[in-house]
């Protein structure tokens, strides 16, 4: 009966007329635009205002033309291209970058299935196009545009831009891996790869709520997977002069820029698609409106819950330091891909046990005594095995600056080594009157 209902939902696609999808496409296109440059204004106003600043307010009324004013800056500016570089690669670099970031939108669902608006005279969904493995095409497309940043560090010919695209590469790896994790839960509990779908599943109860493991690990992998503070790595400013981009300029710049935060807006989207309802309104509007979830009012509601999830980008941004690199590949490797396939079999094994029918006491029992067992079983190991701190036998001892294989600070109680010194070469009666000595004959 799923598979059948399935079938009915996409069966709406694919019959809209040319001038129609182009219309869409269009649409898209300006949502993401505009959303964009909205978002570059919020967050320089928000960062301000968290860091008691004033922030943007000369370029339009309260400063809300900055973003314009950056982008015709940025197309003034002198377009260069290093004599060092791969030129073709290096050109066509921005572009792999930016084109997949909003491929990815096609498949974002702004309202139901069924033809719910009129759009001259044509009834059609508010939504590009879906089809049975639209996750896997966001999952695609995000991956093609890893590939752009990778190839812009390699093709700039210098140092630092190759290293950030290394660890662009090794970030895509990494995050990847517990986000597709976290698709999988989704995929299991609500039996379809569609985005259409996946939103219609999710009624009464929304996703976040059934399944908080899986939303918190996206949450999380999605910051890593688009190079935002904590996790942007791949430009740290710091380390990397600027990372992948330090040899780019005006509108190839940009293009990077818009890539950037079309990114944040698609995966804000897939987020909002997958755990926080769709385009459904939320609960208490949903309660006492029956139309909420009709006509045009479903894109008001998505739209609301993206601006939201860009401002937990900014809040990020403005509140937590950069991670150190070490830290970052152990919260990919150590933390979130474990936990994501301890959590999947979970979700499985749920699944599986109520299609067969079982209650809810018996899946608490057979699923929750076994996980419950595990984990006292590792507390215990942990408490019985625990080691003694790195460097707590030399706390009130000897100093290692690169305990744990990275430049470390004193801790209490602990002194700096000796810095070797060689001999000063100046006379020595110049070193006595530096040291406050007193050599004036017939004292």
């Amino acid at each position: 009966m799923a598979e059948l209902a399935a079938n009915e939902t996409l069966g709406f696609f694919g019959r809209d007329p040319w001038w129609l999808v182009l219309l869409k496409a269009v649409f898209c296109f300006g949502f993401l635009v505009g959303t964009v440059l909205v978002a570059i204004v919020w967050e320089r106003k928000v960062v301000a205002w968290m860091q008691l600043r004033i922030g943007p307010n000369r370029h339009g009324p309260w400063g809300l033309l900055q973003s314009l004013a950056d982008g015709v800056k940025l197309a003034l500016k002198e377009d260069l291209v290093v004599k060092g570089a791969d030129k073709v690669v290096y050109i066509l670099a921005p572009i792999v970058c930016a084109i997949p970031a909003f491929m990815a939108f096609a498949v974002i669902p702004f309202g139901p299935a069924g033809d719910e608006i009129s759009i001259f005279g044509t009834r059609t969904p508010m939504q590009l196009t879906d089809f049975p493995v639209a996750l896997l095409y966001i999952l695609a497309t995000a991956s093609v545009g890893i590939y752009g940043i990778v190839l812009a560090g390699w093709s700039s010919g210098s140092t630092y831009p190759l290293l950030g695209g290394i660890r662009s590469s090794a970030q895509m790896i990494s995050y990847e891996i517990a986000m597709g994790l976290s698709f999988a839960a989704v995929f299991i509990y609500s039996g379809s790869m569609s985005t259409s779908e996946i939103v219609s599943s999710q009624q009464p109860t929304w996703f976040a709520v059934l399944l908080p493991v899986s939303f918190i690990v996206y949450i999380v992998a999605m910051v890593g997977e688009t190079n935002r503070a904590p996790f942007d790595l791949p430009e740290a400013e710091g380390e990397l002069v600027g990372g992948f981009n330090t040899e780019y300029s005006s509108l190839k710049f940009a293009m990077f820029m818009l890539a950037e935060y079309v990114n944040m807006v698609t995966v804000s989207a897939v987020a909002s698609t997958l755990f926080l309802g769709g385009w459904r309104a939320p609960w208490p509007v949903s309660t006492f409106w029956e139309g909420a979830n009709h006509g045009w009012w479903p894109l008001l509601w998505i739209t609301l819950k993206i601006q939201l999830l860009l401002f937990f980008f900014i809040w990020l941004r403005g509140t937590l330091p950069r991670f150190r690199y070490d830290q970052f590949m152990k919260i990919g490797w150590k933390v979130l891909i474990p936990v994501s396939l301890a959590w999947l079999v979970m979700v499985a094994s749920v699944r599986a046990l109520r299609n067969e029918g079982y209650g809810f006491g018996e899946v608490v029992l057979y699923v929750g005594a076994p996980v419950g067992a595990l984990l006292l079983l590792g507390l215990l190991r942990d408490v019985l095995k625990r080691k003694p701190e790195p460097g707590s036998e030399a706390r009130h001892g000897e100093f290692d600056p690169m305990a744990g294989g990275y430049p470390v600070p004193p801790l209490p109680g602990q002194q700096l080594p000796p810095v070797p010194r060689r001999r000063s070469r100046a006379p020595k009666q110049l070193q006595d009157a530096l040291n406050g000595a007193d050599h004036s004959e017939g004292s």
